[in-house]
């Protein structure tokens, strides 16, 4: 890899949402529900949530019409379609979901199987949201470390399948099911990570990349599994005498609390003043923020904070897709960055922040980019 500090690069991003667009007016013909009530909460929370439209990898009838790893290969081959080379070339898969299609084996390995290849390293990231960011981090340490050449990294989710109405028929009722019900969707968004920038465009540097806990100081929040709300020995869904009854029971549903989402964009806002304390955010010098967040109430708090903090601060250094793609989970923050790098967003020189807040336990991942020349355009090519 040469002499200087080991670096890695994204070298080229893609993404997959599946089927056509899905408007607020057609979400209930996708996952059903269309009595008064259903109705109302429905039309509360995608008012308040701010988005437009969505995907779903499930047809009219119910019926889901691609796997969970069809999602995130998909997207990995765009990635490397993207930057011109075949999966052969890749030495490490580090993928993040949040639930894969099977409880066993890992969803990598699955995916892995998909994508295809040869032979290569393998990383499954469960949680939510940030288990994107975890991801990351091993596909961009391995590189760095000089133990790969090149890694994909994909975030992939289908949601679709826990928010059909037949998880909600006949079994216990909790409104904030309801509220992730009308919030999440599918898609997948990929990057691929190099040991030096592509030669023939701009590639993105990755800086550094910080993926922290706090479960240490918060109660679970984004759950599914759990009977009631404290977690103890012989009250998981595992626990119950049959998967039928922990289903009747609620436990299959994702669920969050909604009253301490403050609460995380407080805690999100104190780990970005560190980053800065720190000195691995130059507000100075901050040119733009990718942000994954699930509800145009939580981007208003902390873009407010941000523009409190670095003067001048405004929309234009803002983005993201929530609101034509969705809320995807771990694949949120790829499918933004792809969107913003392919449209010439992003320029050589500029920095970036990627910043994902996850509400399952309180975990928050951020990595910081910047945008370089190719490789022939610069003086210290090796």
């Amino acid at each position: 890899m040469g002499s200087g500090t080991a670096t890695a690069y994204l070298t080229g991003i893609g993404r997959y949402l599946p089927g056509e667009p899905v408007g607020n007016d057609e979400v209930a013909s996708r996952l059903g529900g269309v009595d008064k009530r259903t109705e109302r909460i429905r039309r509360r929370i995608q008012n308040a949530n701010g988005i437009h439209q969505r995907y779903y990898a499930m047809d009219t009838d119910g019926r889901t019409t691609e796997l969970n790893e069809e999602l995130a290969a998909k997207a990995v081959h765009a990635a490397l379609a993207d930057r011109g080379m075949g999966a052969d070339r890749l030495g490490m898969l580090a993928c993040a979901t949040t639930q894969g299609d099977l409880l066993v084996p890992g969803f990598a390995s699955m995916v892995h199987g998909r994508v295809g290849g040869g032979p290569m390293q393998v990383l499954t990231a469960t949680g939510v949201c940030a288990s994107s960011i975890a991801a990351l981090d091993a596909a961009v340490s391995k590189v760095r470390l000089g133990e790969h050449a090149r890694a994909a990294v994909v975030g992939s989710e289908l949601a679709s399948r826990w928010l059909h109405q037949r998880r909600f028929d006949g079994v216990e009722d909790h409104l904030d099911a309801h509220f992730l019900r009308w919030m999440l969707s599918d898609g997948a968004g990929a990057a691929i990570v190099e040991f030096q920038p592509r030669p023939d465009r701009p590639s993105l540097r990755v800086d550094w990349v910080r993926h922290i806990s706090l479960a240490h100081e918060h109660e679970v929040c984004m759950r599914a599994g759990l009977d009631g709300d404290v977690l103890e020995a012989g009250r998981t869904w595992q626990d119950f005498d049959d998967v039928a009854s922990a289903e009747r029971a609620g436990l299959m549903q994702i669920r969050q609390d909604t009253s301490v989402l403050g609460e995380l964009a407080k805690v999100g806002l104190a780990q970005f003043e560190e980053l800065v304390d720190l000195g691995l955010v130059d507000l100075a010098k901050l040119d733009h923020v990718i942000c994954h967040y699930s509800t145009n109430a939580f981007r208003d708090v902390v873009f407010d904070a941000l523009a409190a903090r670095v003067p001048g601060f405004d929309a234009t250094r803002w983005f993201s897709n929530l609101e034509t793609c969705g809320n995807t989970g771990a694949a949120s923050i790829y499918i933004a960055l792809e969107e913003a790098w392919r449209t010439g967003r992003l320029q050589p020189g500029e920095t970036v922040l990627l910043a994902v807040p996850e509400s399952g336990r309180f975990s928050f991942g951020f990595a910081h980019l910047t945008v370089v020349e190719p490789r022939s355009a610069r003086s210290t090519d090796r």
